[in-house]
């Protein structure tokens, strides 16, 4: 299994395919096999996915108070270095959004082009689709995974995530039963607190191309999200997809053929020397 070492901790990473690289990073709580169960890279396409400090397997834990966008960025471009890579496009779903955008804002030159999927921050720390998140933390760290994941079950806010949005409440219970989920709680507690970049105005000077996908069924990725920062980027394009709760196929067929399109332009515009 492919790993590199940073900061005292050792990452392990997955790559599928040969080609132009396509870095595509996981959401918080989640790792590496969340990206290869959702996209097939194409020919021509070099899927590259990271397990971030405190997930997956990668580790150990390592400083707790690193947990935040500008570190997991550096992470990234450490990996991009690793690899010996001196462009790619890079993307992530959720978190990972946040991180591809906080790598945006620190090495854009690094980019050949960015794809946020269902972003869930702005500029903001602890927005509130996020509260959520805290709230798991401390029953975590109360009652262990087991009995945290009952409490939660049985609480109001479960129940309005499930009536709203199964599959989002699915992935809220899926925090209590990743591997090592007490032990990891510190991401919970801390990534909400972050947020990708100081002012969305920031964003508006991001000339590379962008893909935004988002859905409108999942409150812990508001639809608004994506079309805010739609709205500042100058080079993106908003795509809505299905949502995961109302067709779990159809949402990775969505998703599949909007980034296919992204990349084939990206590498399509690179050829003519555009």
């Amino acid at each position: 299994m492919p790993y590199f070492e940073r900061d005292g901790i050792r990452f392990h990473f997955q790559e599928r395919g040969t080609g132009a690289p396509f870095v595509f990073q996981h959401g918080l709580g989640g790792d590496t096999n969340q990206i290869v169960e959702l996209y097939t890279p194409p020919p021509g396409i070099r899927l590259i996915a990271l397990d971030a400090r405190a997930h997956g397997a990668t580790q150990p834990l390592g400083d707790t108070t690193l947990l935040q966008f500008s570190t997991l960025a550096d992470d990234l471009i450490a990996l991009l270095d690793h690899l010996s890579l001196t462009t790619a496009v890079v993307g992530g779903i959720s978190m990972g959004a946040g991180v591809a955008l906080a790598l945006a804002m620190r090495c854009p030159q690094r980019l050949r082009g960015i794809i946020l999927s269902r972003p869930a921050w702005l500029d903001q720390p602890l927005p509130p689709n996020l509260l959520v998140y805290p709230a798991i933390a401390w029953l975590l760290r109360t009652f262990g995974a087991e009995e945290g994941r009952l409490r939660f079950m049985a609480s109001g806010a479960y129940a309005q995530m499930l009536a709203a949005a199964p599959d989002a409440a699915a992935a809220l219970l899926g925090q209590f039963e990743q591997a090592q989920a007490a032990e990891r709680v510190a991401r919970l507690e801390r990534m909400p607190l972050d947020c990708p970049c100081t002012s969305l105005a920031t964003c508006s000077g991001l000339a590379v191309s962008a893909l935004i996908l988002a859905t409108r069924q999942d409150p812990i990725h508001p639809f608004e999200f994506a079309e805010e920062l739609a709205r500042v980027m100058p080079a993106a394009s908003l795509v809505e997809v299905t949502s995961k709760s109302v067709d779990r196929e159809r949402h990775r067929h969505d998703v599949q053929t909007a980034i296919d399109a992204f990349l084939v332009n990206i590498v399509a515009r690179e050829r003519e020397g555009r």
